[in-house]
């Protein structure tokens, strides 16, 4: 790593660390490191740590009955992710722990290493019955410190021994590391894999997912995953008026000459505590059209800061929704992207072997 992209990982994406209104949660730093947050101290404030917690979760498997989303359960190996998004709609979700979902979100991490145990006993149940399972619906399951825990690879391990259908979802070309076990499932109906790739401007994106590997990178791991047989989708998610949304056409034409087959959008959402932070990134990074990029998203949420209802939410309403639309529809046309849609395979699982099955 050369000495520029040491400085890019040392960036984090929330300008701010605020408690949740929501909760009227406890301010969780002793009066010394305050001081040191605030400069006060030596001078510049120090660069925000990242620490890790272990969580031992009583089942792993979460559930949802949302008709909009594609899936009805889904894994998470970790908690609070290290790439620092912020639109993240999972910053929210560290309130529970008594936490901010600004730095602490990013920074304050906690990780599952008994949930591919969990997953085990799960699949041995005799009342089990097969969906395909998501990764990545919350936070990263790529993130940087899947290179030391491998939570991820463990859960793969087992999806892969009881021929189980998953759907990965990440923006980190660390996902090449599991071709091995993600090509045989690929061959079998059984993975895919979908890289979040929101602009190919390196300064933009540093700016938006600062510890997320760039944008060529994970282009080149959609060529990877591709050649190795694996449907790969790209989502070009979230877009953001006024700072990513002209880029839609190149884009996509860089994702089809990737090999990937299949794409979608979303215009970006601000759900609860996730709209001050945007904005407080806007005034820090883009005051020259903050008040714009606002009036835009607004307007693409029905005069709010969010549309939390189902089908809207991830689509948009009015003009500027009909416009992204149209070209993104139209780009996909022109470079052959969603002709078709693998299906996965829920025929081929069996239950595990072993002490956890046999328990059943």
């Amino acid at each position: 790593m050369g000495k520029g992209d040491t400085a890019k990982r040392t960036q984090r994406g929330a300008t701010i660390n605020a408690t949740s209104r929501r909760f009227a949660l406890p301010q969780a730093m002793a009066d010394g490191d305050w001081l040191d947050m605030q400069g006060l101290v030596d001078g510049a404030p120090p660069p925000v740590k990242t620490s890790v917690t272990v969580e031992n979760p009583r089942t792993i498997l979460s559930r949802n009955s949302s008709p909009d989303v594609p899936f009805d359960r889904s894994i998470n190996p970790y908690r609070g992710c290290e790439h620092g998004c912020i639109y993240c709609f999972a910053r929210p979700t560290h309130a529970y722990h008594d936490l901010s979902p600004g730095l602490d979100f990013e920074s304050r991490l906690f990780a599952k290493p008994n949930a591919a145990e969990l997953l085990r006993a799960e699949l041995a149940k005799p009342g089990y019955r097969v969906a395909p399972i998501a990764l990545g619906t919350n936070t990263d399951p790529y993130q940087p410190i899947e290179g030391e825990w491998r939570i991820t690879r463990a859960v793969l391990d087992v999806l892969a021994e009881t021929n189980h259908p998953l759907a990965i979802t990440t923006k980190s070309d660390r996902v090449v590391r599991d071709i091995d076990i993600l090509a045989p499932m690929a061959a079998k109906g059984l993975a895919t894999v979908c890289l979040s790739v929101t602009s190919l401007d390196p300064k933009v994106a540093r700016t938006i997912e600062p510890r997320a590997p760039t944008p060529e990178r994970r282009l080149a791991a959609v060529a990877k995953l591709a050649a190795a047989g694996i449907p790969t989708y790209v989502s070009i998610a979230p877009v953001i008026p006024a700072i990513t949304d002209h880029e839609i056409e190149h884009l996509i034409a860089r994702i089809a000459e990737a090999g990937a087959r299949h794409a979608f959008f979303i215009p970006v959402r601000l759900p609860h505590e996730v709209a001050p932070l945007f904005r407080a990134w806007l005034d820090t990074h883009f005051p020259d059209r903050a008040g714009k990029v606002m009036a835009i998203i607004r307007s693409l949420r029905g005069g709010r800061d969010n549309d939390p209802d189902f089908f809207t939410r991830m689509k948009g309403q009015g003009p500027w929704a009909e416009l992204l639309r149209v070209r993104f529809h139209r780009a996909c046309r022109l470079h052959g992207l969603n002709l078709d849609r693998p299906q996965l395979d829920n025929t081929r699982f069996r239950p595990p072997k072993g002490p956890q099955g046999e328990l059943f």
